[in-house]
């Protein structure tokens, strides 16, 4: 295993984690309640979501941090933190970073709910779903072994994240629907 193919790993980790932090995200939002419907037990989504938050912010970070032990391509830690200039894909990698940095200020704002104030704290909180547009772009676009070859959208690591793509849309359907549901349940 390279230095690459352990980043881009480590990179489908955080696709994965997207996807189940913002499908758990959507339980919580529809006020889903794993007691009263299945699977009929006490869980507590709400520390599930905390916990796939953290894992998720920490392998985006390690992503592109891996990539400054690769010898093929020197990286700087100025290239990871502003990929603008970045010495491959500076475009896919630029997509990737507004991801992580809009996924920071959904985590550093969720820290300070009770501060900010529900409705505020809400709005900070739907760029959750531009950070995972961002992120699902950079992992279709991105070509892992950095050298601007072609997508192949069957490959197994696109399929991966094309996957997630589409599990998140579902369950955003899914969940609007569920919400309608409830609502003209409770008039």
């Amino acid at each position: 295993m390279t230095i690459l193919d352990l980043s881009a790993d480590v990179g489908l980790l955080a696709v994965v984690l997207a996807t189940a932090n913002i499908c758990i995200g959507l339980l919580i939002a529809v006020r889903y309640s794993p007691w009263r419907l299945w699977p009929h037990r006490r869980i507590n989504i709400f520390a599930i979501h905390k916990l796939t938050a953290c894992l998720l912010l920490s392998s985006i970070v390690i992503h592109p941090i891996i990539l400054l032990f690769s010898g093929s391509t020197r990286w700087r830690l100025m290239d990871i933190a502003v990929p603008v200039r970045s010495p491959v894909q500076p475009l896919e990698n630029t997509i990737g970073a507004v991801g992580l940095y809009l996924i920071v200020v959904v985590l550093l704002t969720s820290y300070f709910r009770l501060w900010l104030g529900r409705r505020r704290w809400k709005l900070f909180h739907y760029l959750v779903y531009a950070a995972a547009v961002c992120v699902f772009i950079h992992g279709i676009l991105a070509d892992p072994q950095l050298k601007g070859s072609a997508i192949d959208p069957l490959d197994g690591e696109k399929v991966l994240v094309e996957s997630c793509l589409l599990i998140v849309a579902l369950a955003t359907a899914w969940a609007w629907r569920y919400r309608l549901s409830k609502e003209r349940n409770e008039l």
